[in-house]
């Protein structure tokens, strides 16, 4: 499985932006996909998941309310879409996918694609 994440950029406070995750390969194998951020000297921590039927979702507290996850079977795309941003939701975003289990941790994912940069600033 490969994982091709963009829709990365800078945005003023209060912005939006939309994130995309295009998958490739064994997709079959996929239960679970998920968004994952690193700011600059912190751990990557979990953002948002939703299950392989697009029925279960479920978001960090950081960002209920502002970020809505979604996926397109048809075009094998899960989505990030982000509202009221601000500056601490600058990070490098990550999107993952696992094969089974429900562990939405960073270990808990089998697949991951490289990052993109969002970044919040006046």
């Amino acid at each position: 499985v490969q994982l091709q994440a963009s829709g990365g950029g800078s945005v003023q406070p209060g912005g939006s932006l939309r994130l995309s995750c295009e998958a490739s390969g064994n997709i079959f194998r996929i239960n679970a996909w998920g968004w994952y951020r690193q700011a600059p000297g912190k751990e990557r921590e979990f953002v948002a998941g939703i299950g392989s039927s697009g029925l279960s979702r479920l978001s960090a507290d950081s960002v209920k309310g502002r970020f809505t996850i979604s996926r397109d079977n048809a075009k094998n795309t899960v989505y990030l879409q982000m509202n009221s941003l601000k500056p601490e939701d600058t990070a490098v975003y990550y999107c993952a996918a696992r094969r089974a289990g429900s562990n939405w941790s960073v270990n808990g994912m089998d697949y991951w694609g490289k990052g993109t940069l969002v970044t919040v600033s006046s």
